[in-house]
C-alpha cells in the first residue's frame, strides 16, 4: 500500500515538474511528456483501486 502511494505520488510530482519546465522554457515537448506521465499515473491509480475494490468484494461475498 505504501509503495503504491509512493509511486503514484512520485509520478504526479514528475508530471508537475514537466508542466513547470514547459511553462518556464516554452517548449511543447515538456507539456506532452507531462500529459503522458499524467495519463499513466491515472491508469496506475485506477488499477490500484480496482485491485482494492476486488479484494473488498471477495471478503464481502
Amino acid at each position: 500500500m505504501l509503495i503504491a502511494r509512493l509511486v503514484v505520488g512520485l509520478l504526479l510530482l514528475a508530471a508537475i515538474l514537466c508542466f513547470g519546465v514547459a511553462i518556464a522554457t516554452g517548449q511543447p515537448v515538456w507539456r506532452q511528456r507531462g500529459i503522458v506521465i499524467l495519463k499513466w499515473t491515472m491508469l496506475a491509480g485506477l488499477g490500484f483501486f480496482g485491485v482494492l475494490f476486488r479484494e473488498r468484494l471477495v471478503v464481502m461475498l
